[in-house]
C-alpha cells in the first residue's frame, strides 16, 4: 500500500489539536446524553492479515529498524510489542501521565499519543538509546544520585522529557525545570528530588556527560 511521505517535525504536527480533541469529545458527550440511553453493539477491533500491513522504516537510537504495523498502532505498541524496546511504559494510554515519553527530532512527545507511521522519516529515542553501553547517561546518572524516584514507573518517561528539555537549555533555572517537566505526572510524589535531578543532569551535561 502506497503512501505520501510525510515531513517530521517534531514537535507539533498538522492535524487535531489536543484542546480541539477534547472539545470534540465534550460536544460529543453532550449530544449522546440529549439522546438518551441509546444502546449500541459493542465493536471489536480486529488484527489484520500481514498482507493487509504496511511496511514501515524507523530510525530509533540511531539504528534503522523494518517492522509491518497496522495504520492505528501506537508508536508505544510498536516500540514495547513489535520491537522489544520496553523502556516507554504504558501508562494512561491518553497522553495525561507522561510515562511513555520519548524524543522525536529533539522534542519530547507521548509514544501513546503518536501513531508509528508519523515517527516515519523521523529521529526517534528512547530511554534504551540513552545508555553508554552499560553506562548510564548523564540525566539517568542524576536521578540515581538525586534519589528521584520511588516506585520508578514514571521515571524512564520523566528521564526522556528531562533529556529533551537539556538539549535545549543546557543550563536551566529551577523554575524553568518545573515548568518543562510538568507533563510527566509522578504518582509517588518524587517531584522535589526530580527537579534537582534534572539540575544536577545539567552540570554534569556541562562537564561533558552529553552523549
Amino acid at each position: 500500500m502506497a503512501r505520501r511521505k510525510k515531513d517530521c517535525q517534531g514537535g507539533q504536527k498538522s492535524g487535531v489539536t489536543r484542546r480541539g480533541f477534547l472539545s470534540t469529545v465534550s460536544a460529543g458527550a453532550a449530544a449522546a446524553g440529549l439522546a438518551g440511553n441509546v444502546e449500541a453493539a459493542p465493536v471489536e477491533a480486529k488484527e489484520l492479515k500481514a498482507s493487509e500491513l504496511i511496511p514501515l522504516k524507523l530510525t530509533i537510537n540511531g539504528q534503522e529498524r523494518r517492522v509491518l504495523v497496522e495504520p492505528r498502532w501506537s508508536l508505544l505498541f510498536v516500540l514495547r510489542e513489535k520491537l522489544g524496546l520496553t523502556g516507554a511504559k504504558p501508562g494512561c494510554d491518553r497522553g495525561e501521565c507522561g510515562a511513555c515519553t520519548v524524543i522525536i527530532d529533539n522534542h519530547a512527545r507521548y509514544a501513546c499519543m503518536t501513531l508509528a507511521v508519523e515517527a516515519e522519516g523521523c529521529q526517534v529515542t528512547t530511554l534504551e538509546g540513552l545508555m553508554r553501553g552499560e553506562e548510564l547517561g548523564p540525566v539517568q546518572q542524576a536521578f540515581a544520585e538525586q534519589d528521584a524516584f520511588q516506585c520508578g514507573y514514571c521515571t524512564p518517561g520523566q528521564i526522556m522529557a528531562a533529556e529533551a528539555f537539556l538539549r535545549r537549555s543546557p543550563d536551566p533555572k529551577i523554575d524553568e525545570i518545573r515548568r518543562a517537566m510538568s507533563g510527566n505526572l509522578c504518582r509517588c510524589g518524587a517531584y522535589v528530588h526530580i527537579v534537582h535531578a534534572v539540575k544536577r543532569a545539567a552540570e554534569l551535561k556541562r562537564q561533558g556527560g552529553a552523549l
